[in-house]
């Protein structure tokens, strides 16, 4: 089956009576960790549990046609594809990922375009992913096809509905090899899913004395809903500093832990500014040796590398669905079981109770608990259909390429004496964070946009931080799995060009033999 086909995604069997009994003994049930949905998904389980909607898987198969192959250099269709840069790909020792950027690419409409007559070089992932024509034609097959609520309806297009919608939240706990897909609750962003934890869990375990231990590093998003329930109730937030090479301070942490008031760590896995690669296994271990628990922010892990929440220790992990692949309005919660059940409900309304009087209500289990009214119920199917595009794809393999481009990027900025990067020089995510001197972020990004270039500029929500590295913002390069060498080049071209027409000329490092090489690599 293809994944990158909707129907390979949106199912067209919906629950039986006896199907839902069946899924309710298998929801406990811990899948294999990291696998795609389609391939664990086509069981004889699966097969006895499901009946069929006539006609609707025929109606997805239609659907589905291959995206025309493009030339990455003109943005234009072209029989011979990416051939040219797949040949210059190939001379590369490490032409696997290469190659697997080129050809994934082609399945990225929004990245065919022309901006200001130059062909797109999107780098801004880390903002926003560009999604691919499974998670597009995902969205309109369930528009198109099986709109309906959810868990709600004994018609076929609602058992549908609700089968693609709960189907989704099996490949997102396969993805993160979470322990019980009940652990894995559906949020609007992971801005609500941090909410959800600091308001339902802060609120009833937080009081004065109690201290919450976030770091400089963080996005506002895993910082201020700390600081809004700390002023309701009495706790204390403090900040783990950066180290020497601009990274989470371990022991820091430890001597704020040693001094017994620490209730939670909140902290990034990733950083989205410094690229750092935060030590989150040994940060849970010291936290729970001093009986706190520990939120990660995985916004910029999850989508680039194996994400396993057991072995990281977490107590609960968030990340959002737009950066991923998948649509915005949609993200994830996952927690620990028992740390869940013992949260109080977030929000109230539908979906979430058992039985309501006019003096009390009783509430449901895991994970519907948390999830009060009508969901983003294509959205959560579209971010099935991206998270099935990507463990087809293979996480290990995103990450491997993803950890060779980053470290070409990585190369080619540092050349020129003029750049600064945030961060530390290796062990880096795909993206770099930087200054030049006398040229203002804001202005770099324009410029760049003449040519076709998108950077992010500003303080990418992490002004603590840019406080921290004596700057107001700066731009930001950021890759995901369908960026390439070339387009890595053509933003260091359109970067010399930008600068030069700012009024700055960069020197290369080392002087005139530094110069011949980088001028010959552009």
């Amino acid at each position: 089956m293809d994944y990158r086909s909707a129907a390979a995604f949106v199912p067209a069997m919906p629950l039986s009576a006896t199907g839902r009994r069946m899924r309710s003994a298998i929801d406990g049930e811990r899948l294999p960790c990291g696998t795609p949905a389609v391939a664990a998904a086509a069981t004889a389980a699966a097969a006895a549990r499901l009946t069929s909607v006539a006609g609707l898987s025929e109606r997805l198969r239609r659907r589905s046609v291959a995206p025309p192959r493009m030339s990455v250099a003109s943005g234009t269709a072209d029989a011979g594809g990416a051939s040219a840069n797949a040949a210059e790909s190939s001379s590369h020792p490490h032409s696997v990922g290469a190659a697997m950027a080129e050809a994934e690419r082609l399945h990225f409409p929004s990245l065919r375009q022309s901006v200001n007559d130059h062909p797109l070089v999107y780098l801004d992932s880390a903002a926003t992913s560009q999604k691919p024509t499974a998670v597009l034609d995902a969205l309109s097959t369930y528009y198109s096809t099986i709109n309906s609520n959810v868990h709600r309806g004994a018609h076929s297009l609602s058992a549908a509905a609700t089968e693609a919608f709960e189907a989704a939240r099996d490949v997102v706990a396969r993805l993160i090899c979470a322990p019980s897909r009940s652990e894995v609750i559906w949020t609007r962003n992971a801005s609500e899913a941090i909410n959800l934890v600091a308001w339902s869990w802060g609120t009833a375990n937080l009081g004065p004395g109690d201290e919450v231990v976030v770091s400089v590093m963080e996005h506002h998003s895993n910082l201020v809903p700390w600081q809004l329930v700390a002023e309701r109730t009495g706790a204390t937030v403090r900040a783990v500093p950066l180290t020497s090479s601009q990274e989470y301070d371990t022991q820091a942490l430890q001597a704020i832990l040693d001094e017994g008031h620490v209730k939670l760590v909140a902290c990034s896995h990733v950083s989205n500014v410094l690229a750092c690669v935060n030590p989150v296994e040994e940060i849970t271990a010291a936290a729970h040796a001093a009986g706190a628990l520990v939120l990660v922010d995985a916004c910029q892990s999850v989508p680039h590398m194996p994400v396993d929440v057991t072995a990281l220790g977490a107590d609960w992990l968030v990340a959002s669905g737009h950066k991923m692949c998948g649509p915005t309005g949609v993200g994830f919660l996952w927690g620990r079981t028992e740390v869940l059940e013992a949260m109080p409900p977030f929000m109230g309304g539908g979906e979430m109770i058992q039985d309501v009087f006019l003096d009390h209500s009783t509430y449901t289990g895991l994970p519907h608990k948390f999830e009060a009214g009508t969901p983003a119920i294509a959205e959560v199917v579209a971010l099935g259909a991206a998270v099935d595009y990507l463990t087809t794809l293979g996480m290990p393999k995103v990450a491997a390429w993803e950890a060779e481009l980053g470290a070409y990027l990585y190369d080619r900025l540092s050349a020129y004496e003029e750049v600064t990067i945030y961060g530390p020089p290796t062990g880096r995510a795909a993206l770099c964070a930087f200054n030049i001197a006398g040229v203002h972020p804001s202005d770099l990004a324009t410029f760049l946009d003449l040519e076709g270039v998108a950077v992010r500029a500003g303080h990418h929500c992490a002004q603590p931080l840019h406080r921290e590295l004596g700057v107001d913002g700066s731009a930001r390069a950021s890759l995901y799995l369908y960026n390439t060498r070339a387009e890595v080049d053509a933003f260091i071209v359109s970067l010399l060009a930008a600068t030069d027409m700012l009024g700055v000329t960069l020197t290369p490092r080392g002087g005139a033999a530094a110069a011949a090489t980088a001028a010959s690599a552009a």
